[in-house]
């Protein structure tokens, strides 16, 4: 009968630790997203640190309450000791986890310190494009153009080659080049492309205040090329950011292609002439 109460007691005290311990972790997660979403308004707030620091502080609270249920248990009190002990968190993970989960670990928290990238900037990573939803103790989650869910491991970011199109400055060029048929109007084709980019919505002028005093042009469009069967010309179009680009840089196509139809400015295309012979 006693060793039955003694039992008892020793779940409800593991019990107890656990739900305690996942309260603490609950309020502590909410406390971090309040702060996040009161800070999101105020200019150059970066929320990356905050989120990381989330999820680390999350996972220690999660070891010292395991750590806490261990020690009630005569046969794993060793081990929540180890746990509790300073030194000790990091040997015990270290001898429980793998190699690759610390390798992601140590990576994320470099990806932090150095910030390649941040929080809702877009990057290409592997040929996968996104932006930066989240950075954990494991991984970087991106979300693409279709709403999909990228999950790439921290140590595989920290070995490759990073395209952050936000880093310092936002702002993107979108370059458009067309071909035109030899028998077409250069001059007027060139002023069209110009046109164009200068009348569009999303268009930002770059030009700098010692450029517009010299009277550089708004929008450059230049021939790029003499082919076999086109003259190939080149139009900059900036936008402040690549989605507005990417949305720019289909409009012009549209918009560009009517207005050489208008004005019977050729795109020439390839032609083949296909000859059947006949058996004797």
């Amino acid at each position: 009968m006693i060793n039955l109460l003694k039992d008892f007691r020793l779940i409800v005290a593991i019990v107890i630790i656990l739900i305690i311990t996942i309260i603490l972790a609950t309020i502590i997660d909410k406390l971090f997203i309040r702060f996040i979403r009161r800070r999101l308004g105020v200019n150059d707030f970066d929320s990356t640190g905050y989120k990381f620091l989330k999820h680390l502080v999350i996972t220690i609270v999660y070891i010292l309450g395991i750590a806490f249920a261990l020690i009630q248990i005569p046969e794993f009190k060793l081990i929540g000791h180890s746990l509790l002990a300073g030194a000790g968190v990091l040997s015990v993970i270290a001898g429980l986890a793998s190699q690759q989960a610390l390798s992601n670990i140590m990576s994320g928290i470099f990806l932090v310190i150095f910030k390649p990238f941040k929080i809702n900037d877009k990057i290409t990573i592997n040929n996968f494009s996104g932006v930066v939803e989240d950075i954990n103790l494991r991984q970087v989650v991106l979300k693409d153009m279709e709403n999909n869910r990228i999950i790439i491991p921290n140590s595989v970011i920290s070995n490759q080659i990073i395209l952050n199109t936000n880093m310092n400055d936002s702002k993107c060029c979108k370059i458009i080049e067309i071909g035109i048929g030899y028998d077409s109007d250069i001059d007027k084709a060139l002023a069209i492309m110009k046109d164009e980019v200068a009348k569009h919505p999303l268009f930002i002028d770059t030009r700098t205040a010692a450029n517009k005093k010299n009277n550089a042009p708004l929008v450059v469009a230049r021939v790029v090329a003499l082919n076999d069967s086109s003259v190939n010309l080149k139009v900059w179009a900036w936008a402040k950011d690549a989605t507005d680009g990417f949305v720019m840089y289909c409009d012009l196509l549209h918009s560009i292609k009517n207005r050489f139809d208008a004005d019977k400015i050729e795109i020439p295309f390839p032609q083949q002439v296909v000859t059947l012979k006949k058996e004797l």
